[in-house]
């Protein structure tokens, strides 16, 4: 590691302080002059790359950096209103959350792609290559004639060795973001990068350490600009690279680069890029052991894919076997196809605890048995499934001529669901058949009368269902089965359903913000949750359950057909960060993600957290600047979140092993 370079990109952030902002009103003077959306965005490019100034840190081998804020809208507030009376706007309505196809254009190079492209990406190609001269010209004045070699072939012409196609790739990756995508994926990143770094390799360019240290300034760069990325909170911006994992012809992809990438995120200790590695069941251990050395220095990554349920699931939704082998992650854990993929993975959620709830309410003053009242979630599930895929129509984005150039075609256009507070709803259902309908120790009405007060006047009542009542995370078979019931309804519900792009709709296990924004408004819940208190994260157990270890969590979490619910979503674990002070740590660890993967989980995410320094850092945050922790499917700086979200990380179980 450069630490010259890690102190002004990381910790003094002097480059942050070179930026200008633009003060222009594109949104004014483009609706003035009666311009369509695709001018907009063309224009407003080119004006950036002529904005952007070119600098250079005297020791990066990865060059390009921002010198632009924020970019100005290309749409009046007028012209989104008029644009939302008659469209779904999904977010912001600028493309995102997509995986481009790099390898394509940083073996061709621009000029060869301008051949067969738009005119609108004509001129946007143009304003690449642009920028890029002029940072040519900034590393000839410099004396950097290794970047004016790098900069003389790259973006014109495809990339001829490992350093080349870094940068080819910095450009691009910059360039989406210059245009206004945002949640721009890095895809299988150790497969199309690796025939270059092999061919260097075995020419002896470099040695292992020589290789270490440009990938790790390469993976500064995903650093660089960050803080202006769009997202819930500051490091939820999507920048998520996917290693190893199967290949088209059945063989394994774990390789040197692979490896090399791990080590480089390991050094330097940054939330960027977010590592994801494919498994499967044939997967070594020892492959568990190198990913748990990661999850050692308590950045929340690697998230961990299984090949076997993820491919299998996609084949199901109706993808081609060959793009399914070739899947990654979205911004966070939604499985996306690089280059063909058009998929909106993140489109809604369905609240499972609220539904629960209004139906409990609804339906235990019937009378009815409990199989009545299964099937009465079930309707309500589908119920809600058909309002939202039925609201969700005529989905509008502004044009992104630059993200199409690197897309083959929109082959795939699939919305996802997420499915929000499923243990909750599962650990609510197995209490009241326990307590309401088995044994009849709780009444209706007394359970609605602790509800509707947040337990105020019945904590006995409260220590039962909180604490004595079945629970996903405990291998209890009464919770757990519920859990199945709910993913099975919900997988169900959206079976057939195609959407007005003619792509299906896909069920998922994921929470994203939704685990505080559905619970803030929800009241106490027949689970013994207190009103307004977090769900768990993702596919994982309420906050508040006392859970004997992590592999009981992993039964739990295990037991369903999880290749029908394969929109995304992990179980999240976290160890006490002292664990991994004992040197079979690792070892165990790596055995119980093998016990994962093997049991058919989907998707696995761990922590190494220190609860201790995360309350210091709330006290003294100036002490703790580089305290990383994971939120959903992404990981940020501690002392950069809201306090809701730094407080959910705080209330989440230790493991140890």
């Amino acid at each position: 590691m450069n630490q010259e370079l890690y102190q002004y990109y990381i910790i003094d952030r002097v480059h942050r302080g070179l930026r200008s902002d633009w003060k222009e009103d594109l949104a004014g003077a483009y609706s003035a002059l009666g311009l369509s959306p695709e001018e907009r965005m063309v224009r407003r490019f080119e004006a950036a790359c002529a904005k952007e100034t070119p600098v250079i840190h005297p020791l990066e081998q990865i060059a390009m950096r921002r010198t632009l804020r924020k970019l100005p809208d290309v749409l009046t507030e007028q012209e989104w209103a008029d644009v939302r009376k008659d469209h779904y706007v999904h977010e912001l309505g600028y493309v995102s959350n997509l995986s481009p196809d790099y390898e394509k254009t940083i073996a061709e190079g621009l000029l060869a792609r301008r051949e067969s492209v738009t005119s609108s990406q004509k001129r946007i190609i143009d304003a690449i290559i642009g920028l890029c001269d002029r940072y040519r010209d900034e590393a000839v004045r410099m004396g950097r004639d290794d970047l004016v070699s790098v900069f003389t072939q790259v973006p014109r012409y495809g990339a001829r060795n490992f350093r080349e196609a870094l940068q080819f790739f910095r450009i691009l990756h910059f360039a989406l973001w210059l245009e206004g995508d945002y949640h721009n994926t890095v895809g299988r990143f150790d497969q199309y990068m690796y025939p270059y770094f092999q061919k260097d390799m075995e020419a002896g360019l470099y040695t292992k350490e020589t290789a270490l240290e440009l990938v790790e300034d390469f993976f500064l760069s995903f650093n660089k600009d960050s803080d202006l990325y769009v997202g819930v909170q500051q490091g939820d911006n999507g920048q998520s690279m996917v290693l190893s994992g199967k290949l088209a012809d059945g063989s394994e992809g774990f390789n040197e680069l692979s490896e090399l990438c791990l080590l480089a995120s390991r050094n330097l200790k940054l939330i960027d890029p977010k590592i994801n590695l494919r498994v499967n069941k044939n997967t070594p251990l020892k492959l568990y052991e190198k990913g748990t050395e990661l999850t050692k220095v308590g950045l929340g990554f690697p998230q961990y894919s299984n090949d076997d349920i993820v491919i299998e699931g996609l084949t199901k939704l109706g993808y081609d076997y060959a793009d399914a082998v070739n899947y990654v992650v979205a911004a966070c854990w939604e499985f996306i196809i690089p280059g063909v993929g058009n998929d909106i993975a993140n489109i809604g959620a369905v609240n499972f605890p609220k539904l629960v709830d209004e139906v409990l309410r609804a339906y235990l003053p019937t009378g009815g048995d409990f199989a009545g009242l299964l099937q009465a979630v079930k309707a309500a599930i589908q119920t809600e499934c058909d309002r939202q895929t039925a609201t969700i129509q005529n989905v509008w984005f502004l044009p992104s001529p630059f993200m199409d150039l690197l897309r083959d075609a929109k082959k795939y256009n699939n919305f996802g669901l997420h499915g929000c507070g499923i243990a909750s709803a599962a650990d609510a259902l197995a209490a009241v058949k326990e307590y309401v309908f088995d044994k009849k120790a709780v009444t209706p009405e007394r359970l609605f009368a602790a509800l509707d007060t947040d337990w105020a006047n019945d904590p006995e009542l409260l220590h039962l269902l909180r604490y004595e009542a079945p629970k996903m995370g405990r291998n209890d078979d009464r919770a757990d089965n519920m859990g199945a019931f709910i993913l099975g309804t919900f997988a169900d519900a959206l079976d057939g359903k195609k959407n007005d792009l003619g792509g299906v709709w896909r069920a998922g296990t994921g929470t994203a913000m939704y685990y505080l924004w559905h619970a803030r408004d929800l009241g106490a819940t027949a689970d013994g949750r207190r009103a307004g208190e977090p769900f768990g994260t993702n596919f994982s157990p309420n906050l508040f359950t006392e859970i004997p270890g992590p592999l009981s969590d992993i039964q739990s979490f295990t037991k369903q057909d999880l290749s029908r619910t394969i929109n995304g979503g992990p179980l999240t674990l976290e160890f006490a960060a002292g664990i991994f002070n004992r040197p079979e740590s690792i070892g165990k660890v790596a055995m119980l993600i093998k016990h994962f993967v093997e049991r058919g989980g989907h998707q696995l995410q761990l922590n190494a957290v220190n609860l201790d320094a995360m309350k210091d850092a709330q006290k003294h945050p100036e002490r703790y600047q580089q305290l990383v922790v994971r939120i959903w499917g992404w990981s940020a700086y501690f002392v950069e979140l809201d306090r809701d979200f730094q407080n959910h990380v705080m209330a989440r179980q230790e493991y140890a092993v």
